[in-house]
């Protein structure tokens, strides 16, 4: 198991929100036993020079090798938050994607390697649900934000 701490400088990020009937595609995030805390749409930090629709073409592009098609325009959000007792800076741009036809179809859970090796199981979750199993949905104030965001 990887023990990861937020970096102690701002980071960008960029996700992606892929929905299939009206659940959220979110990574498992775990604390430093291994315990699920709570999940996070997928996606990665913005390299210098690149933008954020670049870094979710690539990530989703790395992560479960397909290419995915951006629909509309970001969520943008900050998000100052803790992770075992250490502080984290984020901007984030939450985009929604679709997949290519029949891509994870017929999956309803996914296994994939972070750049470092890191395993990461991911699934589709109802942001509903989550809240009312007392599952965090990250980044902090997403779920708010996706009350008023329209699903496909």
């Amino acid at each position: 198991m990887t023990i990861w701490r937020p970096r102690q400088a701002i980071r960008v990020i960029a996700i992606g929100l892929h929905w299939r009937d009206r659940r959220l595609l979110a990574a498992e995030v775990t604390d430093d036993t291994g315990r699920v805390k709570g999940v996070r749409p997928l996606g990665g930090g913005v390299e210098f020079g690149e933008s954020w629709r670049d870094t979710l073409m690539r990530e989703f592009a790395e992560e479960l090798e397909i290419t995915v098609k951006i629909t509309g325009d970001p969520l943008v959000m900050e998000n100052i938050y803790s992770h075992e007792g250490q502080q984290g800076h984020e901007v984030v741009f939450a985009a929604p994607v679709v997949f290519p036809d029949r891509a994870f179809e017929a999956q309803d859970v996914i296994h994939f390697q972070e750049d470092g090796g890191t395993d990461c199981t991911a699934r589709w979750w109802d942001p509903e649900q989550l809240e009312r199993d007392g599952i965090a949905l990250y980044p902090v104030g997403l779920a708010a934000r996706l009350r008023s965001f329209p699903k496909p």
